[in-house]
Formats: structure tokens, C-alpha cells, sequence
């Protein structure tokens, strides 16, 4: 089995999926913009060939990598990068090499435009906030008369919190309109909700072989624009009612032989037209794995490796591991600009035995995820309150 793996160097730890792949016995193809001998040794040693491109954005070169590996290698089985940024070129990669285990370039928009999504949640009984496509300020005010402010607006095809922010008057409103946008908006109503996941991994049958959930106190959305420290943290268990909406997704968006990441808001007040304090309802679905180091947390959080649980689905269709989640694993990322009461060697000095990773975070992905982080785990959320308070204090 040929497996194709695109942008194996970012975010680093995604290595990881190449190597278990090649554990299993595939054969493990890379195509990345990096120099071969500026690779790490752990990724050299996980893959069977890599060809460098000089852009993954041209797509010319990145069907000539793929025309030399068929070349070399045969029918290419598989075809994945697992990273947002690249979901609508791996969908074409795979439409016009004949790649039938992933999406295809006619899927991929109802993947990535949020107002498509809705449909999905929709058929899965899952309720969404209510949207209006941008086109006059006469629409938006039409609509804001149904919804009222707050409202929020975001491109509707657009990576995680880029660009998004919230709108509460009409002078807002009327400045959001004498911008130029490039790409179409979504207007949403505000939600008042606690940002909660449903994360995991489904075979070719959306059958799931891995589940878990993270819970978002501070919106993405706040912390990228208002450059604040962010934190988040997994559940040692899953509510029941996340589970069977997480499930039911699962069956209704394309998550065949995929990673996935399904955000929620539980609401935090009742909200007319929409539901009761409590209530989950759809926020955004990735067909991707979380992003960052979310991968190594539920590894910390589970004592597992679901790199090695996504090879045993691409290899076999299912996975066979302990289920049991005996920790909290929870992420803060410090601001370079603020100053905390605790420095840093009194977090390494406090929680050493406790910590699992403290690293600065790449410059791309600092803007939602902090410029130093900080993963430790514990058994308790009373540990995982006080590490963080401790942390971003």
C-alpha cells in the first residue's frame, strides 16, 4: 500500500504519523517544500521517499511529485496531509489521481464553507446559530432586526479564528460594509456558549475507533483578537449528550477514514430561537486532527498513540486499545508582551513533575496558540484550575 503524505515537516510532531504508517508496513511517500537535509533524522527514518517541491502552492509541481512516485511506486493508495490549510488541495490530488479513500475536489466545499456546514448539523439534529451570507448593509440590517446584536462575522471558507471578530452596533456594522472583503462573509448570531469538542478518528465506514473532547474557556476568536493568553483542556470523560451529537456527526459529515474535530458551544444562557441554558449546538466541523500539539495531548491524556490508532485505521479499518482516560491534559500559551506573576522558572520549578511539554510556539500558529506554552497533566480539574491560574497568572 502506497501512502502519500503531504507537509510531513509542520507541524512538527506530524512525523509521527509517517513513522507508525511506515511501522505497519506501507510504503510512506512525502512531498514538502523543506530541503531534504534539513530534515529531522526521525522524519527520514519514517519515510521511503520524499520529493521537494519548491511551493506546495503550485500545483504543477506538486502533480509532477506525485507523476514521479507513480512512477516508481504504482497506484497511490492513500493521499493526507490532516492539516486544514491543505484539505481542498489533497481533495484535488486525490480527484485527478484516482485516490478513492478521501475526499474528493466535488466534496470539499461543503467541508470547508461554514454556512454549508449547517446542513450537516442540521441532518444530525443538531441545532446552529442562524447566518446571513453578506451582500448590502440593507441585508445585514434586515438581518440583525431578527437576530439583534451582537453578531459575528467571519469568512465563510477560513482557517480556524483568522479575520473574525464581533460586530455591536450599526456604526460597526457600517464600517464592516465599507471594507473591501475578498472572500464571501458569514454573519452568525452571537452565541454565549462554552467552546467544547468532539474529537477523534472514523474508518471508511465512519465508524469510530477513537474519541475524546477539549473544552475552550476563552474563545479562539477573543484570543487572536485581542492577543490574550489562551488555555484548554481535555475531559477525562465525554458528556453524554456530546457523545451522541459528536456521533451523529460523525454519520452525516464526510469524516470517511479521517480525523476529525467538532466544535460545540454549550450554552451558557438561554437564547431565544435558538435553545435553553445548557444546550449544545453546532459551531464549525475540521475534518482534520486539532491543531498544535492536540495529538500529544490526548496521547498524555490517554497514555496512547493515536498516530498509531490512524495508521491501524488506514492499515486494518479498526484499532484495538485501552479506552480508559485517567488524566486532564491541559495546554497554556503565554503572551511575550505580558508579565506574569510567576516566571518561567518558577512554572519548570513548581510543576516539574507534572509537566510534559514547554516550548515556544512557530510564529504561524502563535496568534491562536500563545508564543510560549505550557502541557502538563493531572488527574483532577481542580489541579488542571490551579496549574492555570498558576501559569497565566
Amino acid at each position: 500500500m502506497n501512502f502519500v503524505y503531504i507537509s510531513p515537516t509542520f507541524p512538527k510532531n506530524f512525523y509521527q504519523f509517517c513513522e507508525c504508517l511506515k511501522e505497519k508496513g506501507l510504503t510512506v511517500l512525502a512531498i514538502g517544500d523543506t530541503p531534504y537535509d534539513q530534515l529531522t533524522e526521525e522524519l527520514k527514518n519514517a519515510i521511503d521517499d520524499y520529493y521537494q517541491v519548491y511551493s506546495m502552492e503550485n500545483y504543477d509541481e506538486m502533480v509532477k511529485a506525485m507523476g514521479y512516485f507513480i512512477f516508481h511506486y504504482g497506484h497511490i493508495d492513500w493521499l493526507e496531509s490532516n492539516n486544514e490549510y491543505w484539505l481542498e488541495q489533497d481533495a484535488r490530488l486525490r480527484t485527478d489521481f484516482n485516490i478513492t479513500t478521501g475526499m474528493h475536489s466535488c466534496d470539499i466545499e461543503d467541508m470547508k464553507c461554514k454556512s454549508k456546514m449547517k446542513k450537516f448539523y442540521e441532518e444530525a439534529g443538531v441545532k446552529t446559530a442562524r447566518y446571513h451570507l453578506t451582500t448590502t448593509l440593507e441585508d445585514g440590517l434586515k438581518f440583525i432586526k431578527e437576530v439583534n446584536y451582537p453578531v459575528v462575522v467571519k469568512p465563510d471558507n477560513g482557517v480556524g479564528a483568522a479575520k473574525t471578530y464581533k460586530i455591536s452596533s450599526d456604526e460597526e456594522l457600517k464600517a464592516f460594509y465599507l471594507e473591501d472583503h475578498p472572500t464571501q462573509y458569514i454573519m452568525e448570531e452571537f452565541v454565549n456558549g462554552l467552546i467544547i469538542s468532539y474529537d477523534g478518528i472514523a474508518n471508511l465506514n465512519k465508524d469510530i475507533l477513537f474519541e475524546t473532547s477539549h473544552v475552550f474557556p476563552n474563545p479562539i476568536m477573543d484570543v487572536v483578537n485581542e492577543a490574550s493568553s489562551m488555555y484548554y483542556y481535555s475531559l477525562r470523560d465525554i458528556p453524554y449528550d456530546l457523545k451522541l451529537a459528536g456521533q451523529a456527526c460523525v454519520k452525516t459529515f464526510r469524516t470517511a477514514g479521517r480525523c476529525f474535530h467538532m466544535e460545540f458551544f454549550r450554552l451558557l444562557e438561554d437564547k431565544e430561537g435558538l435553545g435553553k441554558k445548557g444546550d449544545l449546538i453546532g459551531l464549525e466541523v475540521n475534518l482534520r486532527t486539532p491543531g498544535g500539539y492536540t495529538p500529544d495531548m490526548m496521547n498524555y491524556a490517554n497514555d496512547i498513540n493515536v498516530y498509531d490508532i490512524y495508521a491501524d485505521m488506514v492499515v486494518k479499518g479498526h484499532s484495538d486499545y485501552d479506552h480508559h482516560r485517567p488524566y486532564h491534559c491541559v495546554y497554556c500559551g503565554r503572551r511575550d508582551y505580558i508579565h506574569y506573576k510567576h516566571s518561567h522558572n518558577d512554572v519548570m520549578e513548581k510543576y516539574q513533575f507534572d509537566l510534559l511539554m514547554a516550548e515556544r510556539m512557530p510564529d504561524i500558529l502563535s496568534g491562536a496558540m500563545g508564543n510560549f506554552t505550557y502541557t502538563a497533566r493531572f488527574e483532577t480539574m481542580d489541579e488542571v484550575n490551579a496549574f492555570v491560574d498558576y501559569v497565566l497568572g
